[in-house]
């Protein structure tokens, strides 16, 4: 990595500003409490996260979709015999996400304070654009950003777009992220840079299963390490 070519730095959103990951894993956790007399606790998970990856190509990522994918499960798992209040409870569970405070990563605003002053930062995440944007503004992060990106997915082809908005070539580009799978591999694909920042908890979809060598990329264990490269 050249630090000396590196124009612009863009962080993911969720798990990498602030916590995210955790309302949907006891969401999922809540959801299959209410239906534990139609199946057993793995086998709900299963079939939930089945139902949200059926449901991607149509509903995007974020709160919403999850929500609805919520309702549409339960009514698959329980042969439709799922009671009103049921579904009453999930869309209670999606709204209180929705509305849940926004808890920043642990060190991440001094990080942003530094590193505006040298680069310009973007934010680059995916998922639903209001959400997305009531989050940045609770953050109290949006002061720190040049832009802000919400894609509706994160391929090579989606970071493209975003640096030739931006104008710059790829290799001045710079991406800071939780997931290896959509923050850090496209980027490398198309010859930007990336460090991985991980979060305790990861999606399934975002998993994968070998590890990251390339010249651009780097792993820490802390955002705040990221300014000794930085």
């Amino acid at each position: 990595m050249n630090q000396s070519i590196i124009k612009t730095i863009a962080f993911d959103a969720d798990d990498t500003l602030w916590i995210n990951e955790t309302f949907f894993r006891d969401a999922e956790d809540q959801f299959c409490a209410l239906l534990e007399d139609y199946l057993p606790y793995e086998e709900c998970h299963k079939r939930l996260f089945e139902m949200e990856m059926r449901n991607l190509p149509l509903y995007g990522y974020g709160i919403k979709p999850f929500g609805l994918s919520l309702i549409e499960a339960s009514i698959e798992i329980t042969d439709g015999e799922v009671s009103i209040e049921i579904i009453q409870e999930l869309i209670a569970m999606a709204k209180a996400m929705l509305d849940a405070p926004v808890q920043l990563m642990e060190g991440i605003e001094g990080v942003l304070d530094t590193l505006s002053q040298k680069y310009r930062l973007v934010v680059a995440t995916k998922g639903d654009l209001l959400d997305q944007e009531r989050k940045l503004e609770k953050s109290g992060l949006a002061k720190y950003f040049h832009h802000i990106e919400v894609m509706s997915d994160k391929q090579p082809k989606n970071y493209m777009k975003l640096v030739n908005h931006l104008d710059i070539a790829p290799e001045s580009f710079f991406m800071v992220g939780n997931s290896l799978k959509s923050d850090i591999l496209p980027v490398l694909e198309i010859g930007g840079n990336a460090i991985h920042i991980p979060f305790h908890t990861t999606w399934v979809h975002e998993q994968i299963d070998y590890e990251v060598v390339h010249d651009n990329f780097q792993a820490f264990e802390k955002v705040d390490d990221i300014l000794n490269v930085l």
